[in-house]
């Protein structure tokens, strides 16, 4: 099947690919057999999609080497498309499972079989829910799963939210404009992006409406379209929240759903968690899948692991003494 996919690459970078007239670029053309159009710093591919793949590989393999060479000739680029072959035969696995950002860091490598589990999801499905406690790399990951796939070409643009729970309704009434308002309640989405991407190149695409930032309230009425798009904090959307969220996916699009049901900031009195509801409602439809970490996948600081496994002991603890006072009353009764 014949596909276009585009890729960006930054001025240094097309200064270092392309070569004398572009000659690398037909260098490369010719060895896969595909088209390479040049628009600036904007690489478009058309050809054969296995083909097409093997080429960006090879374009990212080119890039990694970069700060080592001060030009880059053909027999360089023989060097590296046989050292990736090489490479690829070794080490097949691990290489699928990596997820490759190109900015300010190189590449992603999920640590634990959960996480293994949930790159290779997000890749397979086009709805995937990620539950778990705090510091498994849920957010993070599905981020740099995101970003890989916009370098990739397969989505046009980003878009990433979260309910602003504590403001409610009256995000109006907080002083500042709309992303003073809304930033507090989005920033570890923030803190994620900042430490996968360069600052100028996420000025770039913040710049060019490839990566969007929003609270779940300004989803409402919107069809995201050749999109990847992630919902994290999940637990504390309410039921039609959740229902509301999901009927946005449009064509060609991609959702991650984040949270810890442990977690839920919602009166328990008022409101039911859409992330609980959603596990009984979707779990039998084929194309989404269900991931769930444990106390094993955190990988934050080594106390956090402690500290969720105390709390664990706690309530196990409290709820085991709250049985037992309602069985004798229940005798006494």
């Amino acid at each position: 099947m014949i596909v276009k996919k585009q890729i960006e690459i930054s001025n240094e970078e097309a200064q270092f690919l392309y070569g004398i007239r572009d000659e690398n670029l037909e260098f490369i053309e010719n060895l896969f057999g595909i088209e390479i159009f040049a628009r600036g710093n904007i690489l478009t591919l058309k050809g054969e999609s296995e083909k097409i793949e093997k080429t960006i590989d090879l374009l990212y393999e080119i890039l990694k080497n970069k700060e080592k060479k001060k030009l880059l000739t053909k027999g360089d680029i023989l060097l590296m498309l046989e050292h990736k072959k090489d490479k690829t035969e070794v080490n097949q696995e691990k290489k699928e499972l990596n997820i490759w950002i190109n900015s300010k860091k190189e590449v992603v490598i999920p640590k634990t079989p959960t996480q293994k589990k949930y790159v290779q999801a997000i890749r397979k499905y086009d709805l995937v829910v990620g539950i778990g406690p705090a510091g498994t790399g849920k957010t993070y990951l599905a981020v740099a799963c995101g970003i890989e796939a916009i370098k990739k070409g397969y989505f046009q643009r980003i878009i990433l939210t979260r309910p602003a729970l504590e403001a409610g309704e009256r995000l109006g009434f907080l002083p500042g404009d709309l992303e003073e308002k809304i930033k507090p309640y989005l920033q570890p989405i923030y803190d994620a992006i900042f430490d996968l991407l360069k600052y100028e190149e996420l000025r770039r695409w913040q710049e060019r409406k490839i990566i969007e930032i929003v609270p779940l309230a300004y989803m409402r009425g919107r069809t995201l379209s050749n999109a990847f798009i992630i919902l994290d904090e999940a637990q504390n959307t309410s039921f039609a929240q959740m229902k509301m969220f999901l009927t946005r996916l449009g064509v060609d699009s991609k959702i991650v759903i984040t949270g810890d049901i442990t977690q839920i900031d919602h009166p328990l009195s008022s409101t039911t968690s859409g992330l609980v509801e959603v596990q009984k409602i979707l779990s039998n439809i084929k194309g989404i899948k269900f991931i769930y970490f444990t106390n094993r996948d955190v990988v934050r600081h080594k106390l956090v692991k402690k500290i969720i496994n105390a709390y664990e002991k706690y309530y196990k603890s409290k709820n085991e003494n709250r049985t037992i006072l309602q069985n004798e009353k229940n005798k006494n009764g």
